[in-house]
């Protein structure tokens, strides 16, 4: 690890433009400029300056490389990132509301406080650590409700409970859950033949969920946690043996294909079909998309 000590200081909004203009970028409007320095900061901006540079060490631009180039970028990457979101959101409530359904079902509203029910009891032992802070920060009328009634059990039953709890809480319980039978019952009402598929998406849908939601950079970002991706599914599907597996690709085939289980005729793909032409400077193979994808089943049906 260095042992360098960081003497840099802040600057000025306009000294941040000078900058730029120093290291090569056009400025067609230093007005505006200045106003988008205002409302984006310099190093959220930089994500999408560095597409244009020439080197990663000065930082110095590409001849004809003009801020309103970065600007569209940001702003695709805005509107994409709006769009995962509420695709998510979508997926994340029909989740929600498949295993509190199934699960209770079979092994009763109080399910999730049954430690012989889950495989890990390190991680079982998070989630109701988990719940226990989320139910008691609460101030639904359905919490509240059930306090004022009951004194026991400590938690109200799962349809009131799990609607409470995070996504990534839920995704834990799914996972460590042993009953493979209920899960798979849960996975086919995503049209996924094999549970294991439902686990690997849904962790891979809360870290980008979590992404999202903290407006990070989408378009061109690399997955540590990369979705398993079945050669064949009931459903429209795509060829997945030509594209890099931790580029966006992969998170948006496994989002459109969750879709078509939860919403009959979701605009999620041709939103995202539109918004793509709408931009054709932006790379699609930085987002890891491969050429054809644009004829593959899950994209034209």
């Amino acid at each position: 690890m260095s042992s360098m000590q960081y003497t840099k200081q802040a600057i000025d909004f306009s000294e941040q433009l000078e900058q730029l203009k120093q290291r090569g970028l056009i400025i067609d409007d230093e007005d505006t400029a200045i106003l988008y320095l205002h409302s984006i900061s310099y190093f959220r901006l930089t994500n999408y300056l560095v597409p244009m540079e020439t080197n990663s060490f000065t930082h110095t631009f590409r001849p004809q490389s003009h801020l309103h180039t970065a600007i569209a970028l940001y702003n695709f990457d805005r509107k994409l990132r709006s769009l995962i979101f509420a695709s998510i959101q979508d997926i994340e409530v029909a989740l929600r509301t498949r295993i509190i359904h199934y699960f209770s079902l079979v092994h009763g509203p109080f399910w999730f406080m049954k430690n012989n029910l889950f495989r890990d009891q390190s991680i079982q032992q998070t989630c109701i650590n988990n719940i226990a802070a989320e139910v008691n920060r609460s101030k639904e009328d359905f919490i509240t409700e059930y306090y004022s009634r009951y004194s026991s059990p400590e938690f109200p039953p799962a349809w009131k409970t799990l609607e409470v709890v995070s996504f990534g809480t839920l995704s834990k319980l799914f996972c460590n859950f042993k009953d493979v039978e209920v899960k798979k019952r849960v996975a086919r009402d995503f049209n996924l033949p094999q549970y294991v598929y439902l686990e690997s998406w849904i962790k891979c849908a809360v870290v980008l969920r979590n992404a999202c939601a903290h407006h990070a950079r989408i378009w061109n970002k690399r997955y540590p946690t990369m979705p398993t991706m079945p050669q064949r599914l009931p459903k429209s599907w795509i060829t997945t043996n030509s594209f890099r597996p931790n580029k966006l690709y992969h998170q948006l085939c496994y989002l459109a294909y969750m879709e078509q289980s939860i919403i009959p005729n979701s605009n999620f793909k041709s939103i995202l079909v539109e918004l793509l032409r709408d931009n054709p400077n932006v790379s699609t193979r930085s987002m890891g998309f491969p050429n054809d994808w644009d004829t593959q089943p899950l994209w034209t049906k």
